[in-house]
């Protein structure tokens, strides 16, 4: 008669561990592009067009990279060295988040993120929030440096649409 001798195996469940975090990484962030990907698409006749006030006067055209830093929070004065003043409408707001999701390419609230390290580090603070794009174009309209953004249905001669690269 024979005798098996079971041994025990010792299985390293940290490698196994780490690979599964890899992956699991790897999949939220192949998620996370897809969603982003994939979003409905904004029409271009619907698409929010950006806005500032008459008096202000960007360079002709500005960049996807200048519009970011902007409405991050993070550029603050334009070319003349005049502050600048942004105006969002609420984070919920269907105009907000095509704004934020199609121009800026970020999620909504990616930008409340960055806003809120900026206003709890001391560092900066948050734009100034409106709330409907009435209030929107009549802020910007009359205050010099303004910044903001509408649908292009609501834009008239009291704002100047602002064209990106």
């Amino acid at each position: 008669m024979r005798h098996f001798r079971i041994e025990r195996v010792k299985i390293d469940f940290t490698l196994i561990k780490s690979i599964g975090r890899m992956v699991a990484l790897y999949f939220k962030y192949l998620l996370g592009f897809l969603a982003l990907f994939f979003t409905c698409a904004v029409p271009a006749e619907n698409s929010p067009v950006v806005i500032v006030n008459p008096a202000t006067n960007p360079t002709s055209l500005v960049s996807q990279t200048a519009l970011s830093a902007i409405f991050g929070m993070r550029l603050r004065k334009w070319e003349d060295g005049s502050p600048i003043r942004v105006y969002v409408l609420p984070d919920e707001h269907s105009l907000h988040v095509a704004f934020s999701k199609h121009v800026l390419r970020v999620f909504p609230y990616q930008l409340r993120s960055a806003w809120d390290r900026l206003v709890f580090s001391g560092t900066g603070e948050e734009p100034i929030k409106v709330l409907s794009e009435q209030q929107m174009r009549a802020a910007v309209s009359t205050m010099p440096g303004a910044i903001g953004y509408l649908s292009p249905s609501m834009v008239d001669e009291t704002v100047k649409v602002i064209p990106l690269k």
